[in-house]
């Protein structure tokens, strides 16, 4: 029995529980994805096959100033000797790497068809593209054969691979990328190289800087395309600080002799795409406001859409918010800055990390070029003054090299030499013993003597090691600028017109039966009395507004609903039940429709005396539920919703028991639900009893006049005659004149203008 359960039999068969294999088994494979397949190393930001790929080119000689060759030579060196994986996928990275529109700075110089933006992965075979490496890929290599990184045996055992690259820059963020592991992935977003270049120097300046310090220059990401960063600055800022997020993009557009013109659209969409999701949209009838849509897209222009209003009369920008909200002329990115870092372990790093790091590798890189560098010109300088011995001495050297068996012992005894010096001297030729060759070994050793000196100090100082980096890093950043590409812009949220919105706004009548059917006729001229109701039921309400508008139902607790009036039936039917669309309260029963504009003001009111002002817009409630809107004390009714008009100055509250007080309406307050204040004062013995309750409000002008009709009598209450009921708000009120009450029939007669 071994550590891991496992026992061999009696064939010598390793024998384990499947559990314990499988486990294994399983951890090996995902440990094997994370490291050597799907992360990218935080030193030069690459992952293994797109290393092998770049160093492949670089042994073949393909560099930038090569001739193309063609890519299935280089897929089948990165397959034979370093990645013994399928053709496919290595060559789909390769491709990759020299699209402009996917990489921010494409590593790849290809000749051929490498893909479209409308379709990245529609390029041709191997067999008929050329490719070399791009310039920019001497960031990674320029430093390769100068003892700076560790090689490694490659899948065979026959070959060295570098382990990594000597990145001259944090290509980690310059270009980005994406993986999926077992459990993990990484989405990291490309950047701009002279931002992420400042960055640095300022970390080298002032290795105590905040991230604060490093967004004044980093932007933040930028994408191979001139499509809108829409992100706001704090949630970029939070991206940074946690290593993860989400980055909007936006397309940008442009109003063009009445025309709109798409000039840019977000990374990694496709155009034709785009043109498809909007023709959808135009002949499924939901954007009625664009008569045409053409593709203008030429050399000059790889991307110009032009869209065309009905009329001058379309609101362009909500159109274009429209399309933002429904097509991919806007999309999200993920944010995963998930590398593996120089412990060799995979992490999430934010933005002052990563930098930070990749200091620190760039430190070690440049400290390992500077010693592999001086242990050479150390190595040459001793042999050098071996070779200065021997012109020194050169009958003497002759003398031993001519009657010595062995001259190599004898010259290192008699002249003091190291073996190599001695080894040097013997394979000196005779045409280096010229007078002029000992006057050019001085000079190289002077030479090297001074570039030894300088050496050591860098070597030997943090500052001058800092000093060096820094410069090597302006020098690269300024060789390869590139302006940014992705502006950042704060835009509002894209909001989609909806399909009532987009249809033309008619009149439309909505009546309702006391028994709760509901139904909807167009236009205003409807005998809602004359409808064809179904037997035992009639008439009850009725409200006018227009197509686009909600109809907003009241029940008898205080509850609003509301509905679309294009969801109803047709009043030429006799309607549907309102319990079908909603869910009324238990015992509950529909009193009132209405249809207004959203900020026209109403009075809310029950029979126990309170109510307040809201806005129509506070009764429309999308579920079926609805809302509570006015709270009613125990034994009280809600009371028919009044419009408030725009000239109304005074309330007039009437009660059952031929009580009538008159206040400014401006005196209750401004709710958007709840019980109200007091109204007029009614009490609860008399409410519970049914002696006494608010029955009437009404809304009048300060030269109003009320005209009663009690029977053939008809009394008016001109402006003067309503003082003596004028008092505060919540009130007894006053009695009305004798032989006159509540319920009987009252107009308002305002004067002329």
């Amino acid at each position: 029995m071994t550590e891991n359960n496992s026992t061999i039999n009696y064939e010598g068969i390793e024998q384990m529980p499947l559990r314990t294999f499988t486990e294994s088994a399983y951890l090996n494979y995902s440990m094997y994805v994370i490291m050597d397949r799907a992360l990218p190393f935080i030193g030069d930001g690459l992952k293994p096959v797109q290393r092998r790929i770049i160093y492949s080119m670089s042994e073949l000689g393909l560099n930038a100033s090569a001739k193309y060759k063609k890519s299935a030579r280089t897929v089948g060196d990165v397959l034979g000797k370093f990645h013994p994986h399928g053709d496919s996928a290595c060559y789909e990275a390769m491709v990759l790497m020299a699209q402009s529109f996917s990489y921010r700075y494409p590593l790849v110089d290809g000749q051929g068809n490498w893909g479209s933006v409308d379709d990245p992965k529609y390029f041709a075979a191997m067999r008929y593209t050329e490719s070399r490496l791009a310039k920019i890929s001497e960031v990674l290599l320029g430093e390769l054969g100068q003892g700076t990184v560790d090689y490694q045996p490659n899948f065979d055992g026959t070959l060295q691979e570098p382990q990594y690259l000597p990145a001259r820059l944090p290509h980690i963020l310059l270009n980005g990328t994406t993986g999926i592991a077992v459990g993990m992935a990484t989405d990291i977003p490309p950047h701009n190289i002279n931002e992420i270049a400042d960055a640095c120097i300022m970390l080298l300046e002032n290795p105590k800087a905040t991230l604060d310090d490093l967004l004044t220059i980093v932007q933040g990401p930028d994408f191979p395309t001139e499509a809108e960063i829409i992100t706001p600055k704090t949630d970029i800022r939070k991206i940074y600080q946690q290593g993860r997020g989400s980055i909007k993009m936006r397309a940008t557009w442009k109003k063009e002799d009445g025309e709109i013109i798409i000039t840019a659209v977000p990374h990694q969409s496709s155009p034709t795409k785009i043109q498809a999701q909007i023709a959808e949209q135009m002949n499924s009838k939901k954007l009625p406001m664009l008569e045409d849509m053409r593709d203008e897209a030429d050399q000059d222009n790889p991307v110009r859409i032009v869209l065309v209003p009905r009329s001058n009369r379309v609101d362009v920008d909500a159109v274009m918010a429209h399309l933002f909200a429904t097509t991919d002329l806007e999309r999200s990115y993920r944010v995963n800055m998930n590398m593996i870092g120089l412990d060799h372990k995979p992490a999430v790093k934010g933005l002052l990390a990563i930098l930070t790091e990749w200091l620190q590798f760039r430190r070690t890189t440049v400290t390992r070029r500077l010693q592999h560098r001086l242990d050479k010109v150390l190595a040459r300088l001793h042999i050098l003054a071996g070779l200065m011995i021997a012109y020194l001495n050169i009958d003497e050297v002759i003398e031993v090299i001519r009657h010595e068996d062995d001259p190599k012992p004898e010259l290192i005894a008699r002249f003091n030499l190291s073996e190599e010096q001695a080894e040097a001297i013997l394979n000196l030729r005779l045409r280096h013993l010229a007078k002029l060759e000992e006057q050019e070994l001085k000079a190289e050793q002077d030479k090297l003597a001074e570039e030894r000196e300088q050496l050591e100090l860098l070597l030997s100082s943090e500052r001058r090691l800092n000093t060096l980096i820094k410069k090597e890093i302006q020098q690269d950043a300024k060789t390869y600028a590139s302006p940014r590409r992705s502006p950042l812009v704060e835009r509002a949220e894209a909001k989609a017109i909806s399909e009532a919105e987009m249809l033309p706004a008619e009149a439309i009548t909505v009546i309702l039966s006391e028994q709760g059917w509901v139904r909807c006729a167009k236009g205003h001229e409807i005998d809602v009395t004359g409808l064809n109701y179904k037997a035992g039921d009639k008439y009850l309400d009725h409200a006018q507004g227009k197509s686009n508008q909600s109809a907003v139902f009241i029940d008898s607790t205080g509850r609003s609903y509301a509905l679309d009036p294009l969801s109803l039936p047709s009043a030429r039917s006799q309607g549907e039940p309102l319990t079908g669309k909603l869910t009324l309260p238990s015992g509950a029963n529909v009193a009132q429709v209405l249809i207004e504009n959203n900020d026209q003001a109403l009075l809310m009111s029950s029979s126990a005396g309170y109510g307040f002002i809201c806005q129509f817009d506070d009764l429309v409630a999308r579920n079926k539920a609805g809302k509570a809107v006015i709270s009613l004390p125990e034994n009280a009714k809600v009371l028919p919703i009044e419009i408030l008009p725009k000239n109304t100055a005074l309330l007039v509250a009437l009660t059952q028991a031929g009580r009538m007080l008159i206040f400014p309406v401006a005196d209750l307050p401004q709710l958007a639900k709840g019980k109200g204040n007091k109204i007029i004062t009614i009490s609860a013995a008399d409410l519970k009893a049914d002696k006494d309750s608010l029955v009437k409000l009404l809304l009048i002008s300060e030269r109003a006049s009320l005209v009663f009709y009690s029977g053939k009598r008809k009394i008016t209450l001109k402006p003067e005659d309503l003082q003596k009921f004028r008092a505060e708000r919540g009130r007894k009120g006053s009695n009305l004149p004798r032989g006159l009450h509540s319920g009987v029939e009252i107009k308002v007669i305002e004067p002329a203008e």
